[in-house]
């Protein structure tokens, strides 16, 4: 721990000069696998070990991860839908093709004015 780190209920707060840093943007979860992957030295064949996971599933959550760092580098907010979607992918209870599906309808009455 340096100076200008301290404990505060148990918890590490965030130095004063990190406080705004886009990666403070990401959920606890993304933030937990990059410093798993980190630690795996870039390793995700290590990473799905540790994580008890396939290595495709790795990689569909790190690509997630990845994406949701662009974002918000961009500035842009992460879309709820598309969120559910890869949480209830990840987690079996939708399809890839079947998200792909919904993605693709949404973004096409979107397109068309949203209409029904």
């Amino acid at each position: 721990m340096t100076d200008s780190t301290h404990k505060a209920n148990g918890l590490i707060s965030v130095p004063e000069q990190a406080q705004g840093h886009v990666l403070l943007s990401l959920p606890r979860e993304d933030l937990d696998l990059i410093v798993q992957l980190v630690v795996a030295s870039g390793s995700l064949k290590d990473l799905a070990v540790v994580y008890g996971v396939s290595y495709p599933t790795i990689r569909n959550r790190l690509d997630r991860t990845i994406a949701r760092l662009r974002d918000a580098m961009a500035g842009r907010k992460p879309d709820p839908v598309s969120e559910l979607m890869a949480d209830l992918v990840e987690r079996g209870e939708l399809s890839a093709a079947g998200a792909r599906q919904i993605r693709d309808l949404v973004r096409q009455r979107e397109r068309s004015g949203g209409g029904s």
